[in-house]
């Protein structure tokens, strides 16, 4: 059985006229090697295979179809054109993977791949028909049929297929947490529309007072503003500016009823600055 040393420390004691510590100590162990595990070296090979077919196909595409579009244009534009047309359909098998747990939505990436590679195909051939060279034109095409099929099965190799009820266990699971996900920003959309609101009614009133009829009453009695929840001072002078509210008393009384009571006119008219 193989083995391999490696380097471990231990604690342990030392004395010193009779003063003991307790010290680090290093020492050498032997332990087994682990068996050579196959299946994830040939994974590994067949993934790298994959990536040289891809990139071998993205070059030949991209000579080929700029070389056919630089008869009727600059020739830089014409090989950055000629990208796109094996980039699309490796885009669509990367979507395609990262949907590959939600089969649903992966189908549109893999027609739109299958289209893309059909349209990148027919390019190359295109290329060498104009110039008199169909063997190459189709030699060139399956260029592009090999390396996607070469990465399907490298994808194939990889995917951990899921039975019915894991599916949609996993999709019951993946929407409540996208639902979650997408509250946040409706929450901080509306907390920015009330904070908008307040900020008008305190333009608009200055004194705090919603009812001209009611300015007479106790300051205790006057309504109290909306819960706009948890907002910074600098927040809450952009919200008043973003209002139209340039005034630094009427922004300061503004932040000191959203963001902070103790906030001082200074910080006040140093944000109105920062934001204009």
């Amino acid at each position: 059985m193989k083995t391999r040393t490696i380097t471990r420390t231990r604690t342990v004691p030392h004395t010193v006229d009779g003063d003991t510590e307790w010290i680090d100590e290093e020492y050498t162990v032997d332990i087994p090697l682990p068996p050579v595990d196959w299946d994830q070296r040939v994974r590994v090979a067949v993934t790298i295979g994959a990536v040289v077919l891809v990139t071998a196909s993205l070059v030949w595409t991209t000579a080929s179809v700029g070389a056919l579009l630089a008869m009727s244009t600059v020739a830089f534009v014409a090989y950055a054109a000629g990208v796109a047309f094996d980039a699309t359909w490796i885009l669509c098998m990367g979507a395609e993977w990262l949907l590959r747990y939600d089969p649903e939505r992966a189908k549109l990436p893999r027609k739109a791949g299958h289209w893309a590679l059909g349209i990148s195909m027919a390019a190359v051939f295109a290329h060498g028909y104009v110039f008199d060279q169909l063997v190459v034109g189709a030699v060139g095409a399956a260029v592009s049929a090999l390396a996607k099929g070469g990465w399907t099965i490298a994808m194939r190799v990889h995917a951990r297929p899921l039975d019915s009820r894991t599916q949609q266990w996993v999709t019951k699971r993946r929407s409540t947490i996208a639902g979650q996900r997408a509250m946040v920003a409706v929450r901080r959309e509306l907390q920015r529309d009330l904070a908008a609101i307040e900020a008008e009614r305190i333009a608009l009133d200055p004194s705090g007072s919603a009812d001209p009829d009611q300015s007479g009453q106790d300051e205790d009695e006057s309504p109290e503003p909306p819960a706009v929840g948890p907002m910074t001072v600098k927040d809450a002078v952009r919200t008043a500016k973003d209002s139209g509210i340039t005034d630094p008393d009427t922004v300061l009384r503004y932040v000191r009823k959203v963001a902070d009571a103790n906030a001082k006119l200074s910080t006040v008219e140093r944000y109105l600055r920062l934001a204009s």
